[in-house]
């Protein structure tokens, strides 16, 4: 993790794999996972203190691939997913003592990717499988979940999903339509898809589907749009190349751009808070950061040249500029459907 303009390793404690990193709202706690079927949560100094080791949660029965914090509004939340095929809520009550809120079971295989909605629409889950569904899970006022699935979305399987911002395209300009829940998912059929919800029902926004890569999709992230007209779309892949996609307006076709052949798998990418810089993490260990100018042009941002290790979405979550970042071998798992 950085400490001003350095970078400071981070011993995670634990005893395999870690896959993924997320800092929560504040940028006051870090929480990761691994392969030792573990997650683990630390208090973040923002000096140049190491974090703390808070916490170990265990609960899942193989691989936890990702972890994502909710937004605070609903308290101290963190969802996992793992290769068990389960999703776990867990939630803070006294401080540093954690327990399950829910355990989801609803897909037959590895679940790869989590992500929680804008909190404009309540406490709202997404999880992607390599069985080729998306789960949607909508926490109610009585306590129960309603629970919605899109069939056969990447019928491969489902590598990754990231929700669209709540702010409709162009709102900003006066074309506020309200709000829609919108989501973007990257499979094993080298597709990126969007998804509308529309009276409960979830239904494909994009025809055809977004096809420039020539390998898995491993990871796509929607970008801020803070109101402006254009939505924004980065797909990472196994292929070595991530893709901007844009959408002008609401109806239009989507456009497909590659930003940089990077000559390795393309693991993860992150947007910055105002949705104008992507950081991209490779199979080379490197976090390079990308900026786009007022003309559209994309171009990478000049780093200290110090070591650089991969790392997972919450790179912006202290600072434009601060990397938060885990060793991670990324090693081939023979049948989980997802390295």
């Amino acid at each position: 993790m950085t400490a001003g303009s350095g970078v400071q390793t981070v011993e995670s404690g634990h005893q395999d794999v870690v896959h993924d990193v997320q800092m929560d709202y504040y940028g006051k706690r870090l929480a990761s996972c691994s392969s030792d079927r573990s997650i683990k949560i630390f208090a973040v100094s923002g000096g140049s203190d190491p974090p703390t080791a808070l916490v170990t949660l265990e609960g899942h029965e193989g691989p936890v691939w990702e972890v994502a914090w909710a937004h605070p509004k609903f308290g101290s939340i963190i969802a996992s997913c793992s290769y068990d095929r389960k999703v776990i809520i867990w939630k803070e009550g006294a401080e540093n003592e954690w327990s399950q809120m829910q355990v989801f079971q609803e897909h037959e295989a590895s679940v790869n990717s989590i992500s929680w909605a804008p909190h404009e629409f309540g406490l709202v889950l997404a999880a992607g499988s390599s069985d080729g569904t998306i789960s949607v899970f909508t926490y109610k006022a009585d306590g129960s979940w309603d629970k919605t699935k899109i069939e056969q979305a990447h019928p491969v399987g489902v590598t990754s999903v990231s929700w669209a911002p709540s702010s409709a395209p162009g709102s900003l300009v006066g074309e506020n339509t309200g709000l829609v829940q919108k989501l973007t998912s990257g499979g094993c059929d080298n597709t990126v898809k969007v998804w509308k919800c529309h009276d409960g029902h979830w239904r494909l926004d994009c025809f055809p589907p977004l096809s420039k890569h020539r390998d898995w999709v491993r990871d796509v992230a929607w970008a801020p749009n803070l109101g402006l007209p254009k939505s924004t779309i980065a797909s990472a892949s196994q292929d070595g190349t991530v893709v901007i996609w844009t959408q002008g307006k609401e109806g239009d076709q989507w456009e497909g751009r590659v930003l940089n052949d990077f000559q390795s798998p393309v693991w993860r990418v992150s947007w910055s808070l105002t949705g104008n810089i992507l950081a991209v993490a490779d199979a080379n260990n490197k976090v390079t950061l990308w900026k786009e100018a007022v003309d559209g042009e994309w171009s990478q941002c000049r780093l200290e040249k110090k070591k650089v290790l991969p790392c997972r979405g919450s790179a912006f979550a202290l600072d434009i500029l601060s990397l938060a970042c885990v060793r991670s071998d990324y090693k081939a798992l023979d049948d989980s459907g997802k390295y």
